[in-house]
């Protein structure tokens, strides 16, 4: 299969395999007016196999939620069909307005516009506590 080369856009690659649909939709992807490709289970000599999305234009993204969702992926940032920029993503060691606390007790779920804010405690395990009530986010968005 052949997907057709971007002259100005934005590559995701080395995406888990089967995570592409997920992103696609939490970033909202379908609401754009450009071609947006997705490339699921495609062979990799890094990953076995591993899923890519290419956007037909540059927007921008945050990376933190793309961290949190998929700490592997690959940022290519493609101007006249050259790589202008590529950015290899992690762990956000807080996020903003991502995950939603679960403990209805939290400052953030009794007082409107508080921001929901989680840090980092395991690296290894993907653990975020609260910054607020300290309870451990839910491991799905």
């Amino acid at each position: 299969m052949i997907i057709g080369q971007i002259k100005d856009g934005i590559v995701l690659d080395h995406i888990t395999e089967g995570n592409a649909l997920r992103i696609y939709h939490v970033l909202g992807l379908d609401r754009l007016s450009c071609t947006v490709a997705l490339i699921q289970h495609a062979d990799s000599k890094k990953m076995g196999k591993k899923d890519i999305i290419k956007i037909g234009q540059v927007i921008d993204l945050d990376f933190d939620v793309l961290g949190y969702l998929d700490p592997g992926i690959t940022v290519n940032v493609i101007r006249d069909g050259e790589l202008a920029k590529r950015e290899h993503l992690s762990l956000p060691e807080r996020v903003t307005d991502i995950i939603r606390c679960k403990n209805p007790r939290c400052i953030t779920m009794t007082e409107p516009g508080i921001l929901q804010q989680f840090r980092l405690t395991d690296r290894e395990k993907k653990v975020y506590r609260c910054v607020f009530c300290d309870s451990e986010a839910p491991t799905e968005l």
